[in-house]
């Protein structure tokens, strides 16, 4: 399913009948594709398709990639400095097959070049570098092969659908859509602090999907390997269904989409193979526009429950404000309890209320041929409770530069 991307880019050099993405119908049933974003989950219809969109005979075809080089530096005493690459490129195929629909999905990432320890973020937990000990105050790389994906659906009824989707690896129906791919993150360079409440499963290895569409509705359940992607980010890992996730979207209109889900993942932390986690989440994405000017913000909420073990819980709300196509204001804040901020000693598993505030600018120039060219800042701040203190400072921050190409 590489080919896709291949099949993507010799479709700009093939004659075809042109075809804006706001007339493409969706992979999984009858409605804009712009309401398709990771996985099967949903976005607002009326969210921005960046990309390159082409037809080649049936074949609707599209891809989408961005890279960015970053300096990362985080502050105070567990801070840290690293300048690192990262980037995906994604690319999708569909067309009529019978009675129904036949979709190719691929993406692939450029974070394994960072090293196994991934990027300084203070306040981040989860996954772990060499199998040994646990990654604290720092970002964990996602794999080289992020989606590799094939799904199939047919219409039913009146405006409805019936839809299968199987991915080695791919996205579970968990949690909103992923992070790098949500119009109100995918300019923010730094991972949420929240991601392991809320879309962590986005690299699952072995998913199965079925549901089915009506109108601004969807109902689906997923099997998937509940295991986190081990250190090795380069190769594709075993299948296993040992999992479950069930989740409900709903558009009702082309500027909102809701969703509730949640999930039983079997033994998820490579270094506490014997706890459990039940995962609910809950998330609204809203559209807004002011004449040139667009907006997406996120509301998404995430509770753990380790079995055994306790239950945390994550808040997240994050905006993106787009003003007349080239300057960019990001925004995020969060609150997550957090208990894995200790690897050893007395405070170990000890959980603590923390929060995190972002701001942040990018500057795109003008569009270089199918490539659009850009530079930012992201500046954070944590507020912590005063027994922190101690291990972090009184009130870390962090910035950091980058300069960003993507596919327009």
């Amino acid at each position: 399913m590489l080919g896709v991307h291949i099949l993507a880019l010799a479709a700009m050099l093939t004659p075809s009948r042109a075809q804006g993405p706001m007339s493409m119908s969706g992979a999984y049933g009858p409605y804009a594709m712009t309401r398709e974003a990771t996985g099967t989950s949903w976005q607002p219809d009326s969210t921005p398709h960046e990309g390159i969109h082409a037809m080649n005979g049936d074949w609707m075809l599209m891809t989408h990639g961005y890279a960015d080089l970053i300096y990362d530096r985080q502050g105070g005493p567990r801070g840290g400095a690293k300048a690192f690459g990262t980037g995906m490129l994604m690319g999708m195929a569909q067309r009529p097959l019978g009675p129904g629909t036949l979709g190719l999905r691929s993406m692939v990432s450029l974070d394994p070049s960072m090293g196994a320890a991934g990027y300084p973020l203070l306040l981040q937990t989860g996954e772990t570098a060499d199998g040994r000990r646990p990654l604290i105050d720092r970002q964990h790389p996602h794999d080289l092969f992020m989606e590799l994906a094939a799904s199939y659906s047919v219409p039913v009824a009146d405006e409805g659908s019936a839809f299968a989707y199987f991915g080695l690896p791919g996205e579970p129906a968990l949690g909103p859509p992923a992070f790098m791919h949500r119009f109100s993150a995918m300019d923010n360079p730094e991972a949420p602090i929240s991601h392991h409440w809320l879309d962590s499963t986005h690299i699952a290895y072995g998913v199965v999907t079925a549901g089915g569409t009506w109108r601004g509705w969807k109902v689906e359940g997923s099997a998937f390997k509940g295991r986190e992607p081990d250190q090795n980010r380069w190769n594709l890992e075993s299948p296993k269904l040992d999992s479950f996730s069930a989740r409900l979207s709903w558009n009702p209109d082309p500027d909102w989409a809701l969703q509730t889900s949640y999930g039983h993942l079997a033994s998820p932390e490579q270094l506490e193979p014997d706890v459990n986690t039940g995962r609910f989440t809950a998330s609204a994405s809203k559209n807004s526009r002011w004449g040139a000017a667009f907006s997406q913000t996120t509301l998404a909420y995430g509770v753990n429950r380790n079995r055994p073990g306790r239950s945390t819980s994550a808040v997240l709300l994050e905006s993106a404000l787009r003003l007349s196509g080239r300057h960019t204001v990001l925004g995020r804040a969060e609150w997550v309890e957090k208990d894995e901020l200790f690897e050893s000693g007395p405070r170990l598993g000890e959980t603590f209320d923390v929060s995190k505030l972002s701001l942040g600018y990018v500057y795109d120039l003008l569009p270089w041929g199918r490539s659009q060219w850009g530079a930012g800042v992201l500046g954070s701040i944590d507020v912590l409770p005063r027994s922190l203190r101690g291990s972090y400072g009184p009130l870390p921050g962090s910035v950091l530069l980058f300069l960003r190409a993507k596919l327009v």
